[in-house]
């Protein structure tokens, strides 16, 4: 109302006083203080209809950043705008359900993804689809599809199909290895292939259909060929390696295979076990054991003395007998119980422990003596006379010489002397044996062509029966000393 006032001071807001006369001014009428009327309220609906878009402009943002990216799918599955969680439940849900009809069969039959033991790894295809296509980044909507691996349990898948369709099924037979007495070796018996439905090929029909977004297939349970777990390969290799363990098993000191074990015993030790397709070694310890009572029968040994023949110097000029170190078997406790694990890792060399004995060494002095005067040669080992014999020395002119001489070149036959009897030395003596130089040439040697002893008849060598000749021969060096003396 244009024509009311508010009263003076009033605040132009809303107001609840009362009316009230004011006196006439100038005999007119009174003036009356009209109410005053109540301020038009602000309609808010506007505002709380922004404030309720806002609100849904948030949450959708805040949603966006936790969904997948529209158009995205795993393994077929749609799983854009849902949750990785969700969306791994709804690729399981899926597959678990995911109808196959099996085909050449006696009767019509159905199985599930779940009820053949169907998995995929949804959780982490789905983690990877929204780290790859989260929701808030629109360039990463109606991404290319995610493939997945869809795998069967063999043994759940088998179960439930052997079931359904046992016509389709029949056991394959494994190669096996084996020890044939007859030719002390391993030998393998060829497998047998069975028959069944190819978990490989429905797996793939699986993983087709899935990608296809399709939620039934059909599949040929007819029987396909299954090979054995364990094959004709398989097995050679295992024989070949059993073989090539018989060739070498024994216990050992050192390099020395010191108790060799034969192929009949070994194979009483040995076994070759099937496990689930896979052959392994076995080896029993208790049977092993039966030999490791027997080993100290074998191994230990005596020590064997060494025996030198030596000059007079000490220097050695000849091993009679090789040393050699005794020894006795040293701790057996868990010997059997190491060769069981050795064998079942394909080594059959066995080490073990002997403590050594030292052997001794004996030195034997060897001189020959050659007295001119008595026309004797003595054998003569550590100052005792062995044996002792006559001899021709050389002739007046011919002389052996006096002094210590050691024995140089030996040969056990020669010719002697010079085939031309006008030249020096003026003889000439086939067939000399068991010849050992001393002095020039000047030797000991065996004679046939005169038998007086005792006298001297040479050109200076020193000669004595043959006999005689070749046992000093045999029982002396090079190096040993020879005295010539009066």
């Amino acid at each position: 109302m244009t024509d009311l006032v508010a009263a003076s001071g009033e605040a132009t807001g809303e107001s609840t006083t009362s009316t009230q006369a004011m006196p006439p001014i100038d005999g007119a009428r009174p003036v009356e203080w009209a109410p005053r009327e109540p301020a038009p309220k602000r309609h808010r609906t506007g505002l709380w209809v922004g404030v309720g878009v806002g609100a849904l402009l948030l949450a959708a943002g805040a949603a966006s950043t936790i969904l997948i990216a529209p158009g995205t799918t795993i393994a077929g599955v749609p799983v854009g705008g849902l949750t990785p969680a969700a969306a791994a439940e709804t690729v399981e849900a899926h597959l678990a359900g995911l109808q196959i009809s099996l085909t050449d069969s006696a009767e019509d039959l159905v199985v599930t993804g779940s009820e053949l033991g169907a998995s995929i790894d949804a959780k982490a295809l789905a983690d990877a689809a929204y780290a790859e296509h989260p929701m808030w980044n629109v360039g990463a909507w109606l991404p290319e599809p995610i493939a997945a691996d869809i795998s069967l349990d063999p043994e759940v898948a088998h179960d439930t199909l052997r079931g359904l369709v046992p016509a389709s099924y029949e056991d394959a037979i494994d190669a096996k290895v084996s020890f044939d007495a007859g030719s002390a070796s391993y030998t393998t018996t060829p497998a047998v292939a069975g028959t069944g439905i190819d978990l490989d090929a429905l797996t793939g029909a699986i993983t087709e259909a899935m990608s296809d977004g399709a939620g039934t297939l059909e599949f040929s349970a007819a029987p396909a060929e299954a090979p054995a777990a364990v094959s004709d390969e398989e097995a050679a290799a295992v024989a070949d390696q059993l073989n090539g363990m018989l060739a070498e098993i024994g216990f050992y000191v050192g390099d020395e295979r010191t108790v060799p074990v034969s192929p009949a015993v070994a194979a009483t030790w040995l076994d070759v076990v099937d496990t689930d397709g896979e052959l392994t070694i076995s080896a029993d310890a208790s049977a092993i054991q039966e030999t490791v009572d027997t080993l100290a029968s074998k191994v230990d040994r005596a020590p064997v003395d060494a025996k030198t023949i030596v000059n007079g110097s000490g220097t050695v000029l000849q091993e009679l007998t090789a040393g050699v170190t005794g020894r006795t078997l040293g701790d057996t406790s868990t010997l059997a119980s190491d060769f069981a694990a050795q064998l079942e890792n394909g080594t059959a060399v066995q080490p073990v422990e002997v403590e050594e004995v030292a052997f001794k060494t004996t030195t034997l002095l060897r001189q020959i003596d050659v007295n001119l005067s008595t026309q004797v040669v003595s054998a003569i080992e550590n100052g005792v006379v062995v044996d002792s014999w006559y001899v021709s020395s050389g002739v007046d002119g011919f002389n052996t010489h006096p002094g210590t001489y050691p024995i140089g070149w030996k040969t056990s036959s020669q010719n002697m002397g010079n085939r031309d009897l006008t030249k020096a030395p003026h003889y000439f003596q086939p067939d000399v044996k068991w010849v050992m130089y001393f002095n020039g040439d000047q030797a000991l040697h065996g004679v046939y062509w005169h038998s007086n002893w005792g006298t001297r008849m040479s050109h200076g060598c020193v000669g004595m029966p043959e006999w005689r000749a070749q046992w000093l021969f045999n029982w002396t060096p090079q190096g040993v000393g020879v005295n010539v003396h009066y």
